[in-house]
């Protein structure tokens, strides 16, 4: 029997084992550990493990002799140190897509709530304002320009939504062509600066990589239009947090949408201060369909690379040999 241990996730495993049960899978043997006893201690036998935000290190993984995969209940991977799992042999796996019409709708939805002043609103309502010019002026939104910062699965669901609310879709992605892009009406700005300087909505789909760290800082937030509103779905650290403060205070950018942001850990930012803004506690990718399709996913990884020694679907660290 190979052991996988699902270490600090919420609900019980009756889901998972009902899907072995489905798949006719009788060799994994499904346990979970929820409490303040440590990953070492629990899971010397296992061979698989199971996390959402949890951080796998190096050192973690090293202490653990019989770990042949790590599956993510996620899209994001950078809570685990993938150049250490390659080095010894363990698969990294995630969770792609999971959650990519929840997202979606939520960026829209931040869009919609900004463009019309929603939120603004009922906070002037229930504080006893019944004015329907305060705040900063409306427009309408067919004909403005929506940016997409990357074109995975989740921008690729907002353009449908977009294009029926007349608006023009924009996409900054290196790795896009004009043409592929075309394939979904959009058109492909060149470079970042080019998307920023075009756009009334910048919506950030990236990934947190080195490369995305920061990626929107206090030189990108210039280059917004005064009336331009930033959406971040994406991961915190992608946004330079006091730099967006500043540029909403100074009025850089006229407001944001924010699932996420840069220190979660604290539940704290000074964006909570500010009326300008949109805030929901990384919420974006939630509803009861993701995660089941989230728990799907992670443990079908599980079962191809321990029942059926096959490369697993979603493999992060692509380079692992076993």
């Amino acid at each position: 029997m190979h052991e996988i241990l699902y270490y600090h996730i919420d609900d019980t495993l009756d889901y998972e084992n009902q899907l072995l049960q489905e798949w006719s899978v009788t060799d994994l043997c499904l346990r979970e550990e929820k409490g303040e006893v440590p990953l070492a201690e629990c899971a010397q036998n296992a061979e698989g493990l199971v996390v959402e935000y949890e951080q796998i290190t190096a050192e973690k993984m090293r202490q653990l002799p019989n770990l042949k995969i790590i599956s993510l209940q996620s899209i994001g991977y950078n809570n685990v140190d993938t150049a250490a799992a390659t080095q010894q042999n363990i698969c990294v796996t995630n969770a792609p897509g999971f959650c990519a019409e929840e997202v979606a709708t939520h960026a829209v939805g931040m869009i919609l709530d900004l463009a019309r002043k929603l939120t603004y609103f009922d906070r002037t309502v229930r504080s006893g304002k019944w004015n329907p010019l305060l705040g900063y002026p409306l427009h309408r939104m067919s004909g403005e320009t929506v940016g997409l910062v990357y074109f995975g699965n989740i921008p690729q669901k907002m353009v449908p939504i977009l294009e029926a609310l007349q608006m023009q879709v924009l996409v900054y992605a290196p790795t896009k062509s004009k043409e592929y892009l075309a394939e979904f009406g959009c058109e492909k700005a060149e470079t970042l600066d080019e998307l920023l300087e075009r756009s009334d909505f910048v919506s950030l789909h990236t990934p947190l990589m080195p490369q995305t760290t920061h990626l929107i800082g206090e030189k990108e937030l210039k280059r917004m239009k005064k009336t331009a509103f930033l959406i971040n779905t994406a991961r915190g650290p992608v946004v330079d947090e006091p730099a967006l403060v500043q540029a909403l205070k100074i009025g850089e950018i006229l407001g944001a949408g924010i699932d996420v942001i840069e220190d979660e850990g604290t539940e704290e930012s000074e964006l909570f201060k500010l009326e300008n803004t949109v805030i929901t506690p990384h919420a974006a990718f939630i509803s009861e369909d993701s995660f089941y399709d989230a728990r799907k996913k992670a443990l079908a990884q599980m079962v191809q690379r321990l029942s059926k020694c096959e490369r697993p679907e979603f493999l992060v660290n692509k380079a692992v040999k076993f």
